[in-house]
């Protein structure tokens, strides 16, 4: 889902809220009036009193919209299958500022699955971010933690925050160029 519009929404509960570029938690409350600047892999960045703001998908209701459906995998699926489901899922994260996935943007740098003794599967992911000082760096780091572990047989997300090598725009896929006004 995507959305560059400025939709207007009003807040019909408390929602919880990420600061952005600050990364700072909030509570918004109820009555609340803003509008919609992206809606992107799931989840929301909103303008409200000046301020920019992430919503969780799971939040989508205190502002109209409706969560994400849950991940299904085929009963038995391979690893291959999981993996495909997991690069699927990396691509639904965002920062809350640009309109390119973190996939596209040269952010994962490594995706390692591995199924456990009990048969439940463990992800490892190595990423960075656009600029180590991002404050935004943590809440992405959980957004890719969280939605790992919504992918079915994945016990357990384990993302690691790394800057070597340090991002540049050359990683960027030519589609993230061209989406960020960069060809």
């Amino acid at each position: 889902m995507y959305s560059r519009s400025s939709e207007p929404v009003s807040f019909s509960r408390d929602c919880a809220a990420v600061l952005v570029p600050q990364g700072e938690r909030v509570t918004l409350p109820a009555g609340s009036v803003g509008y919609i600047t992206q809606a992107l892999g799931g989840s929301f960045t909103v303008f409200v009193e000046g301020n920019l703001f992430r919503l969780a998908g799971s939040d989508a209701d205190a502002i109209g919209k409706t969560a994400p459906e849950p991940l299904e995998l085929a009963e038995g699926a391979g690893d291959e299958a999981v993996e495909k489901l997991v690069w699927a899922q990396l691509r639904t994260c965002f920062d809350p500022e640009i309109p390119v996935d973190i996939v596209e943007l040269g952010l994962v740098y490594a995706v390692d699955v591995q199924r456990r003794e009990d048969g439940a599967r463990r992800v490892e992911v190595r990423m960075t971010l656009t600029a180590p000082a991002c404050g935004m760096g943590e809440i992405l780091v959980d957004d890719v933690r969280s939605k790992l572990e919504r992918v079915p047989t994945v016990a357990e997300a384990e993302v690691e925050l790394v800057f070597d090598p340090p991002w540049n725009q050359s990683m960027m896929s030519e589609a993230a160029r061209l989406e960020a006004g960069l060809m």
